[in-house]
């Protein structure tokens, strides 16, 4: 596999005591889809996979995920995995604006440059978190190399085409909205948007003044021209790793993620249901789903000493209970919990769990 760049960066980031810089590097390969760029952190750990991230339309790696891999709880998550945040094409920072009549990669076929990715690397499992376009990316490479994905944390999957009236909306929206307009509406909800708070302040800047805003619209038409994954559940095409679904509470997905719910193996499905975290919750509570994906890794059996902080104060929250109340049934139950204390559950891979937190 050809190798066209290398390069390598030093990532400014919070650090912990005595916690040194994390070096990074930045790759790019060839595809049969065209060239994909991707930034490693960390070293390959023995029979552990690696973390793969995939970002949503109008964002890449950084302004995606960063908030969450930067996030103090994570750091315990992140010595224990390589990591790898890939960048759709045409997505990364300084990347050049494609000419004009050039064909963007389908979903589908954005999916299919990540084996180009593992056979650079070497490596054979990952454990994969998308948001938005790329956790339907990752969904689909799932549903093809299932042997080779362990885990996925999905926010805010869509895993439907879009319908004719779908269509008709979006075409109407089209002519009286810029582009940069109808991104914010699928990253973020009505209410943070009428609120104008200083992220989405932020996000709105980043977006609109975007030199690649060309590039994201080619990604964005990619999302809307998405193929239906065809989830049925007890049905030959489902996910068969487990899974954590994520979305924040009136977010733009909501419903979508329900449904996704709905169609996946119960016993391998944990539904999060996040208050007060707005279309992005990786933005706005890193915090909460840092914890979540502590629990969700603790399931896989990964990570089991791993200081709980938050759960550990609510032990209905714990592994140990929630097993010995179900055993092995697999059914589907309901947490309500206040964000304000600070607490988090999820369920072990065979339960399905639908947690407002």
């Amino acid at each position: 596999m050809a190798e066209l760049q290398e390069v390598q960066i030093t990532e400014e980031k919070p650090l912990l005591p005595g916690q040194t810089p994390e070096a990074a590097k930045t790759h790019s390969v060839e595809t049969p889809y065209g060239s994909v760029t991707f930034t490693v952190f960390g070293t390959p750990k023995p029979k552990r996979p690696a973390i793969l991230t995939y970002h949503d339309v109008g964002l890449n790696y950084k302004s995606c995920f960063q908030p969450l891999f930067q996030f103090g709880d994570m750091q315990e998550i992140i010595q224990n995995f390589v990591r790898v945040h890939v960048d759709a094409p045409g997505m990364e920072e300084g990347a050049a604006v494609f000419p004009l009549g050039y064909q963007y990669p389908s979903l589908d076929q954005l999916a299919d440059m990540i084996p180009c990715i593992l056979q650079y690397l070497n490596f054979s499992t990952i454990i994969g978190v998308g948001v938005g376009a790329g956790a339907y990316i990752l969904s689909r490479y799932a549903l093809n190399h299932p042997d080779t994905v362990e885990g996925l944390v999905l926010i805010n999957i869509d895993p439907n085409a879009k319908g004719w009236m779908d269509w008709a909306a979006h075409k109407l929206t089209g002519l009286t909205s810029s582009i940069s307009e109808m991104i914010l509406g699928h990253l973020f909800s009505q209410e943070e948007l009428s609120g104008n708070s200083e992220l989405i302040q932020k996000y709105r800047n980043i977006i609109t003044h975007a030199p690649n805003l060309d590039n994201i619209e080619l990604y964005w038409n990619s999302y809307n021209n998405r193929r239906d994954l065809n989830f049925e559940r007890g049905g030959d095409i489902t996910l068969k790793c487990p899974v954590m679904l994520v979305v924040g509470d009136q977010a733009p997905h909501e419903d979508a993620v329900v449904e996704c719910n709905s169609k996946l193996d119960p016993t391998q499905t944990s539904f999060l249901k996040m208050a007060d975290s707005g279309g992005q919750p990786q933005l706005t509570q890193p915090g909460k789903l840092t914890e979540a994906f502590k629990y969700f890794l603790q399931g896989m059996g990964y990570m089991a000493s791993s200081c709980m902080t938050r759960l550990s104060r609510s032990r209905t929250a714990s592994l140990t209970s929630a097993a010995s109340i179900d055993g092995n049934r697999s059914r589907s139950r309901t947490l309500s919990q206040s964000s304000e204390s600070g607490t988090l559950s999820s369920g072990p891979p065979g339960h399905t769990m639908e947690v407002s937190c």
